[in-house]
């Protein structure tokens, strides 16, 4: 299966060939449906998950529920899997799915609106179903902490946190740590209406670094944040006020929950560097955990210059939203856009969006010199597209954007530099 479409329209040279390989590599890996296949399976009456192992004979009941941008394919596929032993389900994603049992649910993304809730709704009333003898599997991806919404309330603060923390400077982590407390569902208030149930999270992971505990703001962990915490972030960026209540702390109400990582953004920089090495050049992880400024991005990869070297990290860049600016992009195009006067004439930097949507119609973009070039011949002014972060507008006339359409992955950004093989 091939990921970008218009690789051959961007295939202008060995080391953009090069690098758009290693693209289809790391989204090959971590495509939804291929790895459950290969880590969820059932042989008789036993499922396998991974290294755990659930005998089936004992329960009376299996229920499935989740959300996030992948979960309606990954319950499809994991209802199929389990084949007629599934009872009951709904899950809220992006795009339907038909399913046999599960009722899957379109919600809205990134902001939370109506649709999200009554989705919702349904999940937790499959989940009230569940008794101790019942096992509950409940799959979880990236964008769960926006299609989650536990009440009428929460999707409506839900809809004003977003928009205010846009133009905040905060990060992702201090977002979720208030999406947790303005819910009864997050922040490991599903595993609580679960109990006494067995509980197994399937986690997409979409945090840089893989820390699953935060993904969709963690309806199956135990959440090490307070209320406290919450009014803290809420004061410190002088946002608006809001209705925050605490989160499980009890031990006993993840006592019967395993939460299991299917996919990470590792993952996906391994077989990067698998596909790098493959085409002769050497490889140098430089993290996968990346939460960086565009400036931070630019300092980290200023030293990596070893000519056959590639350098790969996954991530997110951070931007703060002008209030008063009209623009068009998203951090891929943008960190592309960014690097372009910084890279040799050798050298190629790619950023891709993982779920194949950079805030836009394409997945992410390339810099180097031939969009440089281009740039110059139509004598377009690369910093007059910045101040704006209108970086789609700029990539729309200079060439480079990666399509993809949208995937059925998500587990953060995925960037790298190409240093090329020859003088």
């Amino acid at each position: 299966m091939q990921f970008v479409k218009n690789k051959k329209e961007l295939n202008l040279s060995e080391e953009r060939s090069d690098a758009l390989d290693i693209v289809e590599a790391g989204l090959s890996a971590i495509d939804t449906v291929e790895a459950i296949r290969e880590h969820i399976s059932v042989a008789g009456n036993q499922l396998k998950i991974k290294d755990k192992i659930l005998d089936l004979d004992n329960y009376k009941n299996v229920y499935i529920v989740g959300f996030g941008k992948v979960v309606c394919v990954a319950a499809k596929e994991v209802e199929t899997i389990l084949s007629g032993r599934v009872s009951d389900g709904a899950v809220v994603g992006i795009k339907e799915q038909v399913c046999q049992v599960v009722d899957t649910y379109a919600g809205t993304h990134p902001k939370p609106s109506h649709l999200n809730y009554t989705a919702s709704k349904h999940i937790a009333e499959v989940a009230k179903k569940a008794c101790e003898d019942d096992l509950v599997l409940v799959i979880v991806s990236g964008g769960g902490s926006a299609l989650l919404c536990s009440s009428m309330s929460e999707y409506k603060q839900g809809q004003r946190l977003y928009t205010e923390f846009l133009s905040s400077g905060g990060t992702i982590e201090e977002l979720n740590i208030v999406r947790k407390h303005i819910s009864t569902l997050k922040g490991g208030g599903l595993a609580k209406l679960l109990y006494p149930a067995t509980v197994v999270g399937l986690i997409f992971s979409d945090i840089p670094g893989g820390d699953s505990a935060s993904v969709a703001s963690g309806p199956t962990y135990k959440d090490e944040s307070t209320a406290t915490d919450a009014e803290g972030i809420i004061k410190k960026y002088q946002l608006d006020n809001y209705h925050l209540v605490e989160t499980p702390k009890e031990d006993k109400w993840f006592e019967r929950v395993t939460n299991i990582e299917i996919v990470t953004n590792e993952l996906a920089l391994q077989a990067m560097k698998k596909k790098a090495m493959e085409l002769k050049y050497r490889v140098d992880i430089l993290g996968s955990g990346f939460y960086n400024s565009p400036e931070e991005t630019q300092q980290l990869f200023a030293k990596s210059r070893d000519q056959g070297t590639v350098y790969l990290a996954g991530g997110e860049t951070v931007l703060k939203v002008p209030s008063e600016c009209i623009g068009k992009g998203g951090r891929n195009d943008f960190l592309a856009m960014y690097m372009l006067p910084y890279l040799e004439s050798w050298q190629t930097f790619v950023s891709v969006a993982s779920d194949g949507y950079d805030n836009s119609e394409t997945a992410g973009a390339i810099a180097d010199k031939f969009v440089s070039e281009k740039a110059c011949e139509k004598k377009i002014e690369r910093q007059d597209y910045m101040e704006c972060l209108d970086s789609w507008n700029f990539y729309n006339q200079v060439g480079g954007h990666i399509k993809t359409g949208k995937l059925e992955s998500n587990v953060s950004d995925l960037f790298f530099l190409l240093n090329s093989k020859h003088d």
